[in-house]
C-alpha cells in the first residue's frame, strides 16, 4: 500500500521558509508516513532563529552543520551523507528532499536507482534537473494556498494572479498531446483507458505535474476542463464508488 510507504523526510533550512511546514507534511502523509524527519542548517545564525517553534510543534530534529568555508554548502554534505546512511539502514521505503538547490539531484538519482520512492519539494526557482531525478516534484507555492482559498468549489484551486508559472512547467498543449498518446497506448478496443493509469503514467513522463499547478484540486475536472476528451463513470463492485475512464474524442 501506498500510504504504508515509510519516507525519510530531509530538509534543507537554507533554501526553504518555514512557513511552508504544515503543507509538506500534509503532502507527505498522502504517500507515506514520514519516519526520519531531519532538517539542515548552521542554527547558530539568526537568520535561521524563526524555525525554533516549528521544529518542536513538528517533532523534527535539527542537524547542526557549521559553514566552515565561505563559498562552501556544508548543509549539502551533511544532508547527502544521512541520506546515504538512512538509504543503507533499509528502514524505509522512501524519501522526501526538500531544497530548491541542484546539488542534490545526484542523490536523488542515486536513491532511485536504489528501488526507492523519491518525492522532491522546492520553490518555482529549483532547476529543471533535480526536478527531473525525482519520481515526483511538487512546488511549494502550490502546495501552500492563500488564505482566500479555502472556499474553493468546483474542483477548482485559486492561485496568486501576480505568481508566474515556471517556464519550464508543460504547457496545456504539451499535456493534451502527452494525454492522447498516453490514451491511445493504454486504451481497450472501445478507445476507453482508465483515468487513474493515465494520471500515474503522465507524472512518469512529468515528473512535476500536478493539478494543483493548473488551477484544479483533481485530475477530473482538470481533464474536463481541456475539452479535448470524453469522461465516463463507471459503477465498480463497491458500493458508492465509482470509476473514471476517459477516451479521446
Amino acid at each position: 500500500m501506498e500510504n504504508d510507504r515509510k519516507i525519510a523526510v530531509l530538509i534543507d533550512a537554507d533554501n526553504v521558509s518555514e512557513k511552508y511546514i504544515k503543507f509538506i507534511f500534509d503532502e507527505i502523509s498522502n504517500h507515506g508516513t514520514p519516519t526520519y524527519k531531519r532538517i539542515y542548517g548552521d542554527w547558530t545564525k539568526p537568520q535561521l532563529a524563526s524555525w525554533k517553534t516549528v521544529l518542536l510543534n513538528y517533532s523534527i530534529t535539527p542537524i547542526q552543520q557549521y559553514s566552515y568555508t565561505t563559498g562552501k554548502n556544508s548543509t549539502d554534505s551533511a544532508l547527502i551523507i544521512d541520506a546515504m546512511d538512512i538509504l543503507y539502514s533499509g528502514h524505509v521505503d522512501g524519501f522526501c528532499i526538500v531544497s530548491s538547490d541542484s546539488d542534490f539531484t545526484k542523490l536523488a538519482a542515486r536513491l532511485r536507482e536504489a528501488g526507492m520512492y523519491v518525492v522532491g519539494m522546492g520553490e518555482k526557482k529549483t532547476p529543471m534537473p533535480f526536478i527531473s531525478a525525482c519520481e515526483l516534484f511538487k512546488y511549494l507555492e502550490v502546495l501552500a494556498p492563500l488564505p482566500a482559498d479555502s472556499g474553493q468549489t468546483g474542483g477548482i484551486v485559486k492561485t496568486d494572479k501576480t505568481d508566474t508559472p515556471k517556464e519550464s512547467m508543460a504547457s496545456l498543449d504539451e499535456l493534451i498531446q502527452a494525454i492522447k498518446v498516453i490514451v491511445t497506448e493504454s486504451s481497450d478496443e472501445d478507445g476507453w483507458a482508465f483515468l487513474g493509469e493515465v494520471g500515474k503514467k503522465l507524472n512518469k513522463r512529468y515528473p512535476d505535474f500536478d493539478t494543483r499547478n493548473y488551477g484544479y484540486a483533481k485530475l477530473t475536472p482538470f481533464i474536463s476542463s481541456l475539452k479535448q476528451f470524453e469522461i465516463q463513470s463507471r459503477k465498480s463492485s463497491r458500493p458508492h464508488i465509482t470509476h473514471k475512464y476517459i477516451r479521446n474524442k
